[in-house]
């Protein structure tokens, strides 16, 4: 079987393990978690990086962190992992769910604007949204298949009203905004997820990025139950959401080669364009001109049905996949607030998704391409 996106563990991961285990630096504790934030700073292009326990978990504390609480809403794109609500959730807030542009699949900032001038409105000190009356509190951009949404737009935005800017950047390590890399994109905290499934990966984990100073420091102790000092003194409602040293040291051997397995990932995209360009119901995903995706997967957008590739594909002994079911289909959140859904309702379900790890081969992905190819015949 061609698995659909497995890890490129080829480096000094192993190495790096076995110090862990002779060490005994284990737990969350050890010189591995901090090379991790160091080299992921660097990475991203950001100030500062706090390792934590998933992706998730370091949208919760991001969210916490920028002032997200009890009763708020905060703007996400309906067009996601569900992890991005369940985060806004465990904060006791609610998604505002909203569509997505057509042309990058992220947060539709022209959307975004008419919703909060029509939809919200000032009172009390804080902007309200008046079917609900609840505070909004903070935008949740997601840069989609690790493709940045319109920064300067929702950056914008999020100045006019007063909003800080929260970006789901789970797969997006190694993209570029206009150049820039995810630190600079101008959302006031990212979120990595360090996944199995991602491009860079230490198992499991996450980062949050910045560059206040304060406010990441606000997110560095939050993340370690807020802890005052070296005594058992907390000074706030805190979390458990650490990385540990061994998925630290995973995620220090992939970070040592984080620009060749995006690299690999850009071209295994790109080969998929090159050879499905022109075929009768195929489309490719979007590629706005401003972005530069770190391509974290690759597929096909079909105009037949997802489900029958898929089954053909598996017959031949190659995995593929359908892709995120939007938010505002899913059961916990179907009654959350949300707009008209033209483009994620249009599109999600045509989606599907092609074998793409780093270290899948031209022969492989020969024998992908030919297998579609027949398939869609």
């Amino acid at each position: 079987m061609i698995p659909l996106c497995v890890p490129n563990l080829g480096g000094n991961e192993a190495a790096y393990l076995q110090e862990c285990i002779t060490s005994t630096f284990v737990s969350s504790v050890g010189p591995f978690v901090d090379r991790l934030a160091s080299l992921t700073a660097e990475a991203a292009g950001a100030a500062h990086a706090v390792p934590t326990s998933s992706g998730t978990t370091g949208l919760q504390l991001a969210l916490v962190a920028a002032g997200v609480g009890l009763g708020d809403l905060v703007v996400l794109p309906s067009f996601t992992f569900i992890a991005s609500a369940n985060a806004i959730s465990h904060c006791g807030a609610r998604p505002w769910l909203m569509d997505v542009d057509a042309g990058s699949w992220t947060l539709d900032p022209v959307l975004l604007r008419r919703m909060l001038e029509t939809q919200a409105e000032r009172r009390g000190g804080a902007l309200r949204h008046k079917a609900t009356g609840a505070r909004v509190a903070a935008i949740m951009p997601v840069y989609t298949l690790g493709q940045p949404a319109d920064m300067d737009a929702i950056g914008a935005i999020a100045r006019d009203f007063g909003l800080p800017v929260v970006a789901d950047a789970a797969a997006a390590l190694g993209a570029r905004y206009k150049g820039r890399p995810v630190g600079a994109m101008g959302a006031d905290l990212s979120v990595f997820s360090f996944n199995g499934n991602k491009t860079v990966t230490s198992g499991g984990g996450g980062a949050v990025l910045g560059n206040d100073p304060v406010q990441m420091a606000l997110v560095g102790h939050l993340s370690t139950t807020a802890r005052v000092g070296s005594a058992y003194d907390h000074d706030r409602v805190g979390f458990n959401f650490r990385m540990t040293n061994i998925q630290a040291a995973v995620g220090v051997a992939q970070l040592e080669r984080a620009d060749a397995l995006v690299a690999a990932k850009r071209r295994i995209s790109a080969t998929y364009d090159q050879a499905f360009a022109g075929l009768a119901g195929v489309g490719r995903f979007p590629v706005p001109e401003w972005a530069e995706s770190a391509c974290w997967f690759s597929g096909l957008v079909l105009s037949s049905s997802v489900a029958d590739l898929c089954q053909k594909l598996r017959a031949k002994g190659i995995e593929a996949r359908p892709f995120w079911k939007p938010i505002h289909l899913q059961e916990p959140y179907r009654v959350a607030p949300a707009t008209d859904m033209a483009v994620a309702d249009g599109v999600w379900d045509r989606v599907v998704t092609l074998p793409c790890s780093t270290h899948l081969t031209d022969a492989e992905q020969s024998r992908v391409i030919d297998a579609v190819r027949e398939a869609l015949s």
